[in-house]
């Protein structure tokens, strides 16, 4: 039942205010580039597909995915640390 719970706050982290806007940052810098690494000739010859175009939202997803993730995963480890005040 641990892990349910941890994927249920995860879940929830993916909302909390406090690891949105680093999340948002890391997506578009990284999203970015891979966007142009990815699909940046395609783009500027006209040639996205709308399959490119669900890529680049994954693109720019996963960056943000797992920037809240190491947020989230981070604080609990310290909110499990024997000494450290909650």
């Amino acid at each position: 039942m641990k892990s349910v719970r941890g994927i249920k706050g995860y879940i929830v982290s993916l909302f909390d205010a406090e690891f949105i806007p680093t999340g948002l940052k890391t997506a578009l810098f990284v999203g970015s580039l891979l966007f142009l690494i990815n699909h940046g000739s395609a783009f500027f010859r006209g040639e996205m597909t709308q399959e490119r175009w669900i890529s680049v939202l994954l693109t720019y997803a996963m960056p943000y995915l797992v920037n809240v993730y190491g947020q989230y995963s981070y604080r609990r480890k310290i909110n499990t640390l024997p000494g450290i005040p909650r």
